[in-house]
């Protein structure tokens, strides 16, 4: 956590006013690690008729197979008559975030989500950034992703209104107060960089201490999304596979004077401590993302025991990278505590200047349907 205190600083909450909750599966099998793991699930689900279709289903109050719901916004391959009556192959799975750093695959048909959020998807797309609160975690009370986030209980802000990269999410009039870049990427960099763990966001006028903020912030923020070129330690440091991996793996175990992951007796090195160390909300990412992928938690029978029965090799792939990413966020760290906050802007002035508080609208999403959405049974929606 960087060093910058004060005690007028503005909360995020008032800064990008508009925030939905993260959606709310309401049955864990419609989200794996894995795409090949969903349409076997799917497929199951699809050869079950009556009573075995409902039992698989796992229902709850919010769905069951003959709850009627309309169409996933921005996901034209799932239907929207009654799941009792389904059939046909599984939309294409979608990636998503189900945990800090943890990048897995969802079947989109809002007909097997609780509380699917369709602001949200409304929203989502290539230049959409979503900001997480993730307030019990004072290392990094921010996290942000492209993809739609399924972490809870934290608030889910995207950084536009609306698709596009139109109409940013900030608080009207925020960044010509603020006098810097116009960019919202910028503020949202800068808010990566010194965000507090009570997610309130330290502000300055000083455009030098702005600039090495929003610097910091680019990286971690790139390092976040993972998009465009991929992360790599510089050579020498950066991790290969050492022994083979098993077909699959059960216990996990890291070497800190060898710098070394075990998988059973597949090895992985350089893993640098920092990396093995690097926590969100008390819990060691990496062992959580093993943990994920081969904790036999599902009962036989149920859709969710539906997974590989071997290590698939993307898998060492994504754990390769995932090792990169958070040694590289924790060589960050420096620069954050580095910064010292001078001449700051304080929540009282924006209140002087009109930006604070934020109107009732900007806390309220955007109209942006300009197209029909199908609803239920197939009839048409509008908003």
């Amino acid at each position: 956590m960087p060093s910058v205190t004060h005690d007028d600083a503005p909360p995020l909450a008032d800064l990008m006013p508009w925030s939905v909750a993260p959606p709310r599966l309401g049955r864990g099998w419609p989200a794996a690690p894995d795409p090949a793991s969903l349409k076997a699930r799917w497929d199951a689900l699809m050869k079950a008729e009556g009573p075995d279709r409902e039992a698989l289903f796992e229902s709850t109050r919010a769905r069951t197979p003959h709850t009627a719901v309309g169409q996933l916004p921005g996901r034209s391959g799932a239907g929207t008559g009654k799941l009792a009556r389904a059939s046909g192959p599984c939309p294409d799975p979608v990636r998503v975030l189900t945990a800090p750093f943890d990048e897995q695959w969802l079947i989109p048909d809002h007909r097997l989500i609780d509380a699917a959020r369709p602001e949200l998807w409304r929203v989502a797309d290539e230049q959409q950034i979503f900001v997480l609160e993730t307030p019990e975690s004072p290392e990094s009370p921010l996290l942000a992703t492209s993809l739609v986030p399924l972490l809870r209980p934290g608030r889910v802000r995207p950084l536009y209104r609306r698709p596009g990269a139109e109409e940013p999410n900030l608080a009207p009039g925020l960044l010509d107060a603020l006098g810097h870049s116009p960019d919202p990427v910028d503020f949202l960099a800068w808010t990566l960089t010194v965000a507090r763990p009570d997610l309130t966001v330290p502000l300055t006028r000083d455009p030098d201490l702005w600039s090495r903020g929003v610097e910091t912030g680019r990286r971690i923020l790139w390092l976040l999304r993972r998009d465009g070129d991929r992360p790599k330690l510089p050579g020498g440091r950066r991790p290969y596979v050492r022994a083979p991996l098993p077909t699959r793996p059960l216990a996990l175990h890291y070497d800190r004077d060898e710098e070394s992951l075990h998988l059973d007796e597949g090895r992985i090195s350089p893993v640098p401590p920092q990396a093995w160390d690097f926590e969100v909300g008390g819990t060691r990412v990496l062992e959580a993302w093993f943990t994920a992928r081969t904790a036999e938690t599902a009962a036989p029978g149920t859709l969710s025991a539906l997974r590989p029965v071997t290590w698939p090799q993307t898998w060492t792939s994504e754990l390769l990278e995932l090792i990169t990413v958070l040694a590289l966020l924790a060589e960050l760290r420096p620069q954050r505590e580095a910064l010292e906050l001078t001449d700051p802007i304080t929540s009282a002035e924006l209140r002087a200047a009109g930006v604070l508080p934020p109107p009732g609208s900007a806390r309220r999403p955007a109209s942006v349907l300009d197209h029909h959405e199908e609803g239920p049974e197939g009839q048409f929606t509008l908003l």
